[in-house]
């Protein structure tokens, strides 16, 4: 049985805990609601569901121009999302990123959005561990125990490392690629269409907060045409926290 494997199995029977050993390791993962079996092992781009759901997701690592106006869509709605704040981010927008807590759930990002796979166990450790202590000072919460690896970058290596932390590697279904802005080719229309296209049971959709230099945020803006959408089709947004054990 592989290290991954068998990080599955003593998590799914209660034998490796949130906290001691493994902030002993170097982490500091949340304590409280743990990952399930289901979603360590890889990297998790469709929940473990049958049911007709979809969890809306944001990246926050530059600015902070939609975060309001996404907050006041969700908020309007009563909805749930995730959103994955670097530590870097947290450090320099603490207000906007405790406002997020404070109404939905915060994942890890890193600290500085390295590439992954070109660092060592103990430097992905050192970036896992710096965001989650940013994250935690900014917010006043503890995070999740949900980490998005920057540039999607993951390997098998780097999984079962976040894994080893108590961490569940959530990836993306589809992302939106909104961030990529109108100089990107990219429209709020655009964006939305590539989420509606992956809508299917247990689908992530990625999106960010952050304009890309130039002040306009897409993915706020496709926003409610998204949520517009997916509920037509019968999808429910789902808030990530339910799939977490006790």
């Amino acid at each position: 049985m592989g290290r991954r494997a068998a990080l599955a199995a003593l998590l799914a029977a209660g034998l490796v805990p949130c906290s001691g050993a493994l902030a002993a390791h170097g982490s500091a993962p949340p304590s409280g609601p743990r990952p399930p079996a289901s979603l360590l092992g890889g990297e998790i781009r469709r929940l473990p569901t049958s049911r007709k759901v979809v969890a809306l997701t944001f990246n926050a690592a530059w600015d902070e121009a939609g975060i309001d106006t996404v907050l006041a869509e969700l908020r309007r709605r009563g909805l749930p999302a995730t959103f994955f704040p670097t530590g870097a981010f947290a450090d320099a927008h603490p207000v906007a990123v405790r406002a997020i807590g404070a109404a939905h759930g915060l994942g890890n990002h890193s600290y500085g959005h390295p590439y992954f796979d070109g660092l060592s166990t103990a430097q992905r450790t050192e970036e896992v561990r710096r965001a989650d202590a940013a994250i935690r000072a900014a917010s006043g919460t503890a995070p999740l125990p949900f980490f998005r690896f920057p540039y999607s970058s993951t390997t098998r290596d780097s999984v079962a490392d976040v894994n080893d932390l108590g961490y569940a590697a959530i990836e993306f279904t589809a992302d939106t690629n909104g961030y990529l802005g109108p100089q990107g080719g990219m429209s709020a229309e655009a964006a939305a269409g590539r989420a509606i296209d992956a809508l299917t049971p247990g689908a992530i959709i990625q999106m960010h907060v952050g304009s890309n230099g130039d002040g306009v945020v897409l993915d706020a803006e496709a926003l409610p045409l998204i949520i517009d959408a997916a509920e037509s089709e019968g999808y429910t947004i789902v808030d990530l926290r339910d799939f977490l054990v006790p």
